[in-house]
């Protein structure tokens, strides 16, 4: 079923993205948010990593989140993206508290992943209203035919990025776009798209979550063999090993089989200095 209209499709094309559309329900998105807040509202983190490890792939921890995942219009519109065989990579819940100094530096997404080609997809899903007051995702139009583009970590503890990875190139903000969204809507960029978000300066919480969708011949170019679960389609290339359903919150299997992804996914991401060559 075609949820994008083909000016859509053609906007992700030009210029990289496809602002908010309404795809998921107000009963679903209240729903999603009660769930996101009680799983993933309080951090867990391990060591000193700047995401709490419940609120990355939550996929394999809640199965919640593995319906999210798999929501027939979100994916739907990848599909249209991407084609029809489609690996969820990678997830991250996005969770500002209020008023806190959290932001989002100007980055690509694909910087640290490691994927190749580029033709990952972020659906990225607004469970609270995301607005320029909370700090909601702004875009470089057009940004991402400009290819990988070198990087630095920030070591700012308010960057909410595994590394702070930050863009090393003078950005001219003055053409951005903020995806100024509502719950239950999502928007749709490119991996290589620049873009960046805000601190939090309302009394509420901003809560999104971004999908990290790739076709299924993308692969890891490094030599850490990585995990991802199939959400649609068929894979025949196994370039991932796939992920198991997690039966129930708190069950055994599903925490060991999400701590196991996490650790190859970090040792990965880690491993790499800077995606600009690899190419």
């Amino acid at each position: 079923m075609s949820v994008l209209t083909e000016a859509e499709c053609a906007q992700y094309r030009d210029v990289g993205y496809v602002a908010g559309k309404r795809l998921l329900t107000d009963a679903e998105a209240a729903q999603y948010r009660v769930d996101a807040e009680r799983c993933c509202g309080p951090q867990k983190k391990v060591g000193d990593r700047r995401q709490a490890s419940n609120r990355l792939k939550p996929y394999l921890l809640f199965p919640w989140a593995g319906q999210l995942v798999r929501h027939p219009k979100i994916l739907d519109a990848v599909e249209q993206l991407i084609g029809p065989d489609i690996l969820v990579f990678h997830t991250t819940v996005w969770l500002k508290e209020p008023m806190s100094g959290s932001f989002v530096p100007w980055h690509q997404d694909a910087t640290y992943f490691g994927l190749a080609p580029f033709e990952h997809v972020t659906a990225w899903v607004a469970l609270t209203p995301s607005t320029r007051e909370n700090g909601c995702v702004e875009v470089l139009p057009g940004s991402h035919t400009t290819g990988q583009r070198p990087h630095k970590d920030q070591r700012d503890e308010r960057a909410m990025l595994s590394r702070g990875q930050t863009l090393t190139d003078a950005i001219d903000d003055s053409g951005g776009v903020r995806l100024e969204m509502q719950p239950g809507d999502v928007s749709f960029h490119h991996t290589l798209l620049m873009h960046r978000s805000a601190p939090n300066q309302t009394q509420d919480r901003r809560i999104g979550i971004g999908f990290s969708y790739i076709p299924t011949h993308v692969r890891h170019t490094g030599p850490t063999r990585l995990s991802a679960t199939l959400v649609r389609g068929e894979d025949r290339h196994r370039n991932f090993d796939p992920e198991p359903i997690p039966a129930g919150e708190g069950d055994a299997a599903a925490v060991e089989a999400h701590y196991q992804a996490l650790s190859r996914f970090w040792v990965a991401s880690e491993g790499i200095p800077e995606m600009a060559h690899a190419h």
